[in-house]
């Protein structure tokens, strides 16, 4: 039987949980929340961004699949994809875009003397995360 840590979990260890933390009591994200909380929300949003879902219904079915592992994964509330999809809608979005750079600070100073490749005389940044499938024949 497994005895070790989900993947998830193990690179979720690696966010700094007391940052986001108050990145959530900043902006009152789990005020009045019932059902599923920020951090619950970023779950799953991280699992599928790493997992590459494509929907709600598929992000949905992927962690109900899972089941009683969720609770290990650090989820503590039920994911649905209404629920979901109301604090996609209704949540703060500076939470997150806080908690985005807290931890593109924390980048630049583990990266700090890594090489560019490019001189630049400010800083540039490039998130994106979207898959573009490309025609070999058309772009060699």
């Amino acid at each position: 039987m497994f005895a070790g840590q989900l993947v998830l979990a193990q690179l979720m260890e690696l966010l700094p949980r007391h940052e986001f933390n108050r990145c959530v009591r900043r902006y009152r994200g789990d005020r009045r929340i019932r059902e599923l909380r920020c951090r619950d929300q970023f779950l799953c949003m991280a699992f599928a961004q790493v997992t590459f879902r494509e929907s709600l219904r598929d992000i949905e079915t992927c962690l109900r699949s899972l089941g009683p592992k969720l609770y290990h994964a650090g989820f503590r509330g039920r994911i649905s994809r209404s629920t979901l999809a109301d604090a996609n809608r209704t949540r703060d979005w500076r939470i997150y875009g806080d908690f985005a750079q807290i931890l593109i600070a924390q980048a630049r100073t583990l990266y700090a003397q890594e090489p560019f490749g490019v001189e630049l005389e400010h800083a540039a940044y490039a998130l994106d995360a979207t898959t573009i499938d490309l025609c070999l024949t058309l772009y060699p």
